[in-house]
């Protein structure tokens, strides 16, 4: 697999981040953005990395660090199954 979708509740969350990084710097924001999606590409290429958090949820999701911030993705979903 090497799309992958986004969540709505995800693209709220970085609507928010980017707002608020928005408000120092309109470069910085866009440049975060970049890195978001790069990371989600890279995710889906590699969809493996990233840690686990059973401390947190028993969901099969992975942890992947971004700056201060964590991205939570499940791989490899196969969405036809649905």
């Amino acid at each position: 697999m090497s799309g992958y979708s986004v969540s709505p509740q995800a693209v709220d969350d970085l609507f928010e981040i980017l707002q608020y990084i928005a408000r120092d710097s309109e470069d910085a924001a866009q440049r975060v953005q970049s890195e978001f999606y790069e990371t989600f590409g890279a995710r889906a290429r590699m969809p493996r990395q990233g840690h686990r958090r059973e401390d947190l949820t028993n969901k099969p999701v992975l942890f992947f660090p971004l700056y201060s911030y964590l991205i939570i993705y499940q791989p490899a979903v196969d969405r036809s199954a649905y």
